[in-house]
């Protein structure tokens, strides 16, 4: 009996040739040059829309995306508007403003590169970010940014580099979102209420220093010039934190707590309640971001309501300075190393049952 050879192991599978506007060019009928024009959506030169589906349908067909890296060497720049990202629980309104910003950036034809940066510290960080060669950096404060830093980035390419916080930093666009504010709002509130012994939370997982130290500070501006105490509370966002920290009000004499923001507030009232704290006989209770959830609670959550911008205003403040001059000039028409910045949130006090 013939047995058959045993088959040779299978080598690894063939690969597909990469296709190429040339190859593109040739299905639909046209230049390569016309390809370039109507993948790159470029509006100098005036195509027929016959002729842009006829690209568009063979590039679809054969596979082909146009190479990135190339286009940015014919363009002199490329179009990746660079995130840096950490590791801090923005929460849901800060999320909402992220996503909007991202899909503001693509309908604007950018390329949005969240940039994992933990562990990356101010010139470390800014020189990686610069090796991706963006055209513009929004920094959202998880890395303190130096002038130094700035410049790696705009001797890179970056024709935009914008800080989001209360420090203005010499070279970049100084957008501010200025915590104090919301803290002062606050703070303010309760002191108008009456409470003289405030409590201020203090989150105590990574990253959020970053949002709750200048809230503090804000309502430690309020209370200054009056008789009014503020006290620091540490919690995390657990039940056995919130629960340790209920124990702990009456020996700090505590009489009312801004709680840093609505999920932070919400935690703290299953404490206060499970305990038999009576909110707000006992102890008034505030947070902030004005969330849903606030709303939903019993008592009612009173609040900070913070008025953001929409992340379509950012980007097409990101879009306007890429497309701009490197350098601004200041009230007496003479150039400035320091761009100018501007507010992007505004917040004002929400009296509810918990105050």
């Amino acid at each position: 009996m013939t047995q058959t050879p045993p088959r040779p192991p299978a080598g690894p599978p063939a690969r597909c040739p990469v296709p190429t506007s040339a190859d593109v060019a040739r299905l639909a009928g046209v230049s390569r040059a016309t390809v370039s024009y109507v993948l790159n959506n470029t509006s100098a030169v005036r195509i027929s829309e016959p002729t842009r589906r006829r690209v568009r349908e063979a590039a679809e067909e054969l596979g082909y995306v146009p190479h990135a890296a190339a286009r940015s060497l014919r363009a002199g720049r490329t179009r990746i508007v660079l995130l840096p990202t950490a590791h801090v629980p923005v929460g849901p309104l800060y999320g909402h403003f992220l996503n909007e910003l991202q899909w503001a950036l693509r309908r604007l034809d950018y390329t949005v590169v969240q940039y994992a940066s933990m562990g990356l510290r101010g010139d470390e960080a800014a020189r990686a970010w610069a090796e991706l060669r963006p055209v513009a950096v929004v920094s959202f404060g998880a890395v303190d940014l130096t002038p130094f830093g700035v410049d790696i980035l705009k001797r890179s390419g970056a024709r935009a580099v914008i800080t989001l916080g209360t420090r203005p930093v010499e070279g970049a666009h100084n957008v501010v979102m200025d915590q104090r504010r919301v803290g002062a709002c606050a703070g303010a509130h309760l002191l108008e209420r009456g409470y003289r012994r405030l409590g201020v939370v203090m989150p105590e997982e990574p990253g959020l220093n970053v949002f709750s130290a200048p809230r503090l500070e804000g309502v430690r501006g309020a209370a200054a010039g009056t008789d009014a105490k503020v006290v620091p509370l540490p919690l995390a966002y657990t039940e056995e934190s919130a629960a340790a920290l209920t124990a702990r009000l009456p020996s700090l004499g505590v009489d009312a707590v801004f709680a840093y923001n609505d999920e932070y507030a919400s935690l703290l009232l299953r404490a206060l309640l499970d305990a038999g704290v009576s909110v707000p006989d006992d102890t008034a209770l505030m947070g902030a971001d004005d969330l849903l959830l606030g709303k939903l609670l019993r008592p009612r959550l009173s609040t900070v309501q913070v008025d953001m911008e929409t992340g379509q205003h950012l980007a097409e403040l990101v879009d306007r300075l890429v497309g701009g001059p490197d350098r601004t000039p200041d009230d007496h028409g003479h150039e400035s190393g320091h761009v100018p910045g501007h507010d992007l949130m505004a917040a004002r006090a929400v009296r509810r049952e918990s105050t």
